[in-house]
């Protein structure tokens, strides 16, 4: 089985909504037999014993409480994820597929719906499981908690500011993970793949998204054959089939080759956050995006946005990525060279369509400028050109939008909140 496989399907685990529910069910069976036989060693309280028929009615009960509040939790987030796809992005699914509390309710749910089944065919004319009922009643109000805490949450992700801070935190965490990738001394960042000559050029069997690679093998198989591999394509790129994936550089190697390079490096219909910090970026620039449109007219979502796309981009400003396209030692040759996004286009995904969809709004614009001045003071000084000439940009903007109106004096402003917070002119003038 090849990495790719492995990794496909471990995607496939992850985003289900039925592994972790089934995984409930038959822990709930489990537990059940387990139960019945800690009832025939077991005496019971007074206060726990049941009659046949009492125990038959209660268990009834749970069996069909279980199941409508199952139906009520898959409906309530058919619902949650209609509107946020509809108010934010289709891409906010992806974050909803992944949600541990959602899996986690309905495995409750659906473990409480088999053991008390389990129970219920444990009684008979006289024999009553009575341990086993009264943990369905503690299983029954488990339940109803996880379905009050889930509910609260959905309510609360519906939020705007809400949205784009989980999304900040993943872009964030998926951007430590990715440091992480090379933080190791056989594997190498580059900017551009312009060598010649490759040894082996490995072309896409099929067309996808570059969702995610295998370093440790790719680093793996170019010591075992003495060569050197670069990956073209930046995690997030969408290849076409036949176009290059991995391209080598001397080594010495057998017909297969291809084939087992090839299955180092996993392709989807669509991009995941695994190893690409840059799609939670775009995620929130969408969100904003979807804001600015007239059909919407909502400014301070996208504000809200633009005070996390600057967050991340300060975090990921104040990082040495230059460190990272450098050998270990002088001289040495990386095992692995992994082509990567600069800082600059980073900037330029975050910040460009929002400037230019809320160019007609002076909110949009006052926050983007204090997000700018924010970023120009604290990233690290090889990045603030980048930030300089977002400015320059932003100035452009204005000027054209805004040399008229009687407004322009506000729209050249800085304001952390858009408009409402202290006001910090600027020496800058279009």
């Amino acid at each position: 089985m090849t990495w790719r496989t492995r990794f496909r399907r471990r995607e496939s685990v992850t985003e289900s909504l039925w592994a972790i529910p089934i995984l409930g069910a038959l822990l709930g069976v489990i537990l059940g037999s387990a139960v019945a036989i800690a009832d025939e060693r077991l005496t019971t309280p007074v206060l726990w014993q049941y009659t046949p028929s009492t125990a038959s009615a209660v268990l009834t009960s749970i069996v069909g409480a279980t199941a409508a509040l199952t139906g009520f939790v898959v409906t309530v987030t058919v619902l949650v994820v209609q509107m946020a796809t509809g108010s934010f992005s289709a891409r906010i699914m992806r974050l909803w597929y992944r949600d541990p509390l959602l899996k986690a309710t309905l495995a409750i749910l659906v473990g409480t719906l088999t053991f008390s089944f389990s129970v219920l065919s444990r009684i008979g004319d006289d024999s009553v499981p009575n341990l086993g009922v009264t943990v369905s009643g503690l299983l029954i109000s488990l339940c109803l908690l996880a379905f009050i805490v889930f509910f609260d949450r959905c309510v609360r992700r519906l939020r705007p500011a809400a949205v784009a801070a989980d999304v900040a935190r993943t872009a964030r965490t998926t951007f430590e993970q990715t440091l992480s990738l090379a933080d190791r001394p056989d594997v190498r960042w580059d900017y551009e793949a312009t060598r010649a000559d490759p040894t082996l050029i490995v072309s896409a069997s099929r067309g996808g998204a570059i969702q995610a690679i295998d370093p440790d093998g790719l680093v793996a198989w170019a010591r075992a054959r003495g060569a050197e591999l670069v990956v073209p394509h930046p995690v997030g790129d969408f290849v076409h089939a036949g176009e290059a994936i991995v391209l080598v550089f001397g080594g010495e190697f057998g017909d297969g080759a291809a084939a087992e390079l090839e299955g180092m490096i996993a392709l989807g219909d669509e991009r995941t956050f695994d190893q690409d910090p840059t799609f939670a970026l775009r995620m929130m620039v969408d969100i904003a995006n979807k804001a600015l449109s007239p059909a919407v007219n909502d400014p301070t979502t996208a504000v809200q946005v633009l005070d996390h796309i600057g967050d991340v981009l300060a975090f990921v400003g104040q990082t040495d990525l230059d460190l990272r396209t450098q050998a270990a030692e002088p001289g040495t040759t990386a095992a692995v060279v992994i082509v990567t996004r600069r800082w600059e286009d980073l900037v330029v995904l975050g910040l460009t369509e929002i400037r230019e969809f809320g160019a007609t709004s002076v909110q949009v614009m006052r926050r983007l400028r204090a997000v700018l001045e924010e970023l120009l003071a604290t990233v690290r000084p090889e990045h603030r050109a980048a930030i300089e000439e977002e400015l320059r940009r932003l100035d452009a903007t204005v000027a054209d939008g805004w040399r008229t109106s009687v407004d322009f004096d506000r729209a050249c402003e800085a304001d952390r909140q858009g408009i409402g917070g202290a006001a910090h002119p600027t020496t800058r003038r279009p």
